[in-house]
């Protein structure tokens, strides 16, 4: 198909997960569920680092701006596909579209980003403990995030833009969420060069924080050998098991969906790996990171026997 094909687009429909009703309705009320945990679950652990001073640290720091993008990234697609499972015409606005693209683009690579600085967090903590407070400063922590935010949300300006440049040929979206490989399927033209932006900006936004995180994990495995009590490799092992456990979700999801060969790939694999991504994934970080970590685990208590005394 050529030029000559496109329509303009007002609005595209979704044709989300299933067409049956009763699966559609038990699909809403599971993933209902599932939202309300997801942002329950971040929004307190926001809350518990905030108003706890133990957890007043570059570690917990990073994790309250991961759980905040991650009520950002699943509120991007979440509530729309919830209020579609009960709709008989699944459509969305041209421009909400391209808003729900953007949004969603720019946090998930911040969470990306995000992942990395906090991998090279427990490189510093574990590997040179005696000058942490000093690298790992006020300044430097708010660098590194805005440094994530800012690198997330210009990767998505720029996908965006060139993705919504094209001529598009119908606008029937075989997805559950305007995704970005998803969209790009209605184009009239060869989309050879955006292939190729899709490449690098997998390998800048993924591969690249994944580097580091091996390279820091690499060097805190050797650390961790060389400490020769048992209690204090377990001790140590616990700080970083969390954040390995949500790294290998993220990254994994992440690279079979945008670094493989896309002959090998399939409309209905990506809607499930996206969907884990943008529902599994943010509900089990707070999760996660919360029911093994005493620190955690024991600012809750406090903050719950607070509220007992005021009854």
């Amino acid at each position: 198909m050529g030029r000559e094909n496109q329509t303009w687009v007002s609005e595209f429909i979704l044709l989300g997960l299933s067409s049956c009703w009763e699966t559609q309705v038990a699909l809403f009320v599971l993933f209902l569920a599932m939202y309300l945990v997801t942002v329950l679950g971040n929004f307190l652990t926001i809350l518990l680092i905030r108003v706890d001073n133990r957890l007043h640290t570059p570690m917990y720091f990073f994790l309250s701006v991961l759980s905040f993008v991650d009520i950002c990234y699943t509120s991007s697609t979440v509530p729309q596909m919830l209020v579609h499972f009960l709709s008989a015409w699944k459509t969305i606005p041209f421009y909400s579209c391209v808003f729900q693209l953007s949004v969603s683009l720019a946090t998930g690579s911040t969470e990306f980003f995000l992942l990395g600085a906090m991998a090279y967090d427990r490189y510093v903590a574990v590997c040179h403990p005696l000058h942490y407070t000093v690298i790992m400063r006020d300044g430097l922590c708010l660098g590194l995030a805005a440094g994530c935010l800012m690198a997330g949300f210009t990767n998505s300006l720029m996908q965006t833009i060139i993705i919504f440049q094209l001529p598009l040929c119908h606008n029937v979206i075989n997805h559950f969420a305007c995704e970005m490989l998803a969209v790009l399927r209605l184009t009239c033209v060869d989309i050879s060069f955006n292939k190729v932006m899709v490449a690098v900006s997998g390998f800048l936004v993924i591969m690249v924080p994944c580097f580091l995180v091996l390279f820091s994990y690499g060097h805190i495995v050797v650390a961790i050998l060389n400490i020769r009590s048992a209690q204090g490799r377990h001790k140590v092992f616990g700080t970083c098991a969390s954040h390995v456990t949500v790294v290998c979700m993220c990254f994994g999801t992440a690279i079979f969906t945008y670094m493989r060969p896309k002959a090998g790939s399939s409309a209905e694999e990506e809607k499930m790996v996206a969907l884990f991504y943008a529902v599994v994934t943010p509900m089990l970080n707070p999760l996660i990171y919360s029911l093994k970590n005493k620190e955690v685990m024991s600012a809750f208590r406090k903050v719950l026997g607070k509220l007992h005394e005021k009854r």
